[in-house]
């Protein structure tokens, strides 16, 4: 495809506002996408969001949105739970899709969704692509190359917290910054699982490979939660503690907790015979990987990402736009991105799985994979 992409997003939300509108309004990605649409249930906000960001049709439902023909791709920035079933219609109606993290819920939804977009010709980007980062990519090449001696265990995970009551984009009260998050404490797709330690646990199977087996521990320890003066049920589990088995005797420790944090976020540690690395370091050093210092200046590696440039580096969410864009090249130039589908569903069986292996009290074999690119 020569001309730029026609983008439409689903979900004038936080993410679809910070993540993608507010990137692909700017001059400088015109000549490969443009926004061709958006769409949200909300009363409003849509006309809202298309009003500000220059967007040049607003829709009510997906449905309307899938119809357009201007569209040729979607960003899903919806709930989760929504994700399956908006993504295999947008598939079967011949447009590519990114997924925001995380891509379905369950690893058979995942592979339906991958077997009809080779069908269709369509192509698939699902966040988190953690592995576009330089920090993942040079510690899977010193773990490769036996920098740590013989691996023995690694651990990755985040806490759910208060985040979403008290983020700041949800306390205005205008239509684009009064956004209610109490989908993220329901099923399907709720839980600090599906939205946070997604991002570690991308890190650490980039890292390790696919994981073989999962054991576990789960469940809800907070029932209510308030947003704005009103109390909402919670069904979602909030406090889950999963083991992981990788083979050879290597296994890994992943929590979605109801608080705390034991490592990085989005990063993981890794623990050998020769030494460790957590987070950014290595036996206390940090790890020297190509633009340390511009990221270290920047307060942050988003800025190393290879479409966050420009205006986009003082944006919020520039890893959801990068995600996008990695969807625009591969639809547009053919060029394949690491933030695979398949890679998303491997992540989803292990969540699956573990809440599996939490209910029966038995460990859960894994049967999905993955495969990589080698980048250096």
């Amino acid at each position: 495809m020569s001309r730029p992409i026609g983008m439409g997003v689903v979900g004038a939300g936080s993410i679809g506002i910070r993540g993608a509108l507010q990137h692909l309004c700017l001059p400088d990605v015109q000549d490969r996408v443009r926004l061709a649409a958006v769409c949200d249930p909300v009363p409003g906000r849509a006309a809202a969001a298309a009003a500000k960001y220059g967007v040049p049709h607003a829709y009510q439902s997906f449905e309307e949105l899938l119809a357009d023909d201007s569209v040729d791709a979607v960003t899903l920035g919806s709930p989760i739970g929504l994700h399956y079933e908006q993504g295999l219609a947008a598939v079967r109606a011949g447009k590519h899709v990114h997924f925001n993290k995380t891509m379905t819920t369950t690893a058979s939804e995942a592979t339906k969704i991958i077997n009809e977009a080779a069908a269709h010709r369509v192509r698939l980007v699902a966040s988190p692509g953690q592995m576009l980062r330089p920090i993942n990519q040079r510690i899977r090449r010193l773990v490769q190359d036996g920098a740590l001696g013989r691996l023995a265990w690694a651990a990755t995970g985040a806490g759910f917290g208060t985040y979403h009551e008290n983020e700041g984009c949800r306390q205005g009260d205008d239509v684009l910054s009064n956004i209610n998050p109490a989908w993220y404490w329901r099923r399907p797709g709720g839980g600090p699982l599906f939205d946070m330690t997604v991002y570690g646990l991308h890190s650490l199977t980039g890292v390790l490979g696919p994981a073989q087996r999962v054991a576990g521990m789960s469940g809800v320890a907070v029932r209510e939660r308030e947003f704005q003066g009103t109390r909402y049920a919670c069904d979602a589990d909030d406090n889950t503690l999963l083991l992981l088995d990788f083979g050879n005797q290597t296994y890994a420790f992943v929590y979605g907790a109801l608080s705390g944090m034991l490592t990085e976020f989005g990063l993981a540690s890794y623990f050998g015979t020769r030494g460790h690395i957590a987070g950014r370091t290595m036996n206390g050093e940090p790890i020297d990987y190509p633009g340390r210092t511009e990221a270290e200046a920047a307060g942050g590696d988003n800025v190393l990402l290879p479409h966050v440039v420009g205006p986009h580096r003082e944006l919020d969410e520039a890893h959801v736009f990068e995600d996008i864009m990695q969807l625009v090249d591969w639809a547009r130039e053919g060029i394949p991105s690491p933030a695979t589908a398949e890679h998303a569903r491997h992540v989803i069986e292990i969540f699956e799985a573990g809440y599996r292996a939490a209910e029966t009290g038995e460990t859960q074999t894994l049967t999905t994979t993955f495969e990589l690119p080698d980048q250096g």
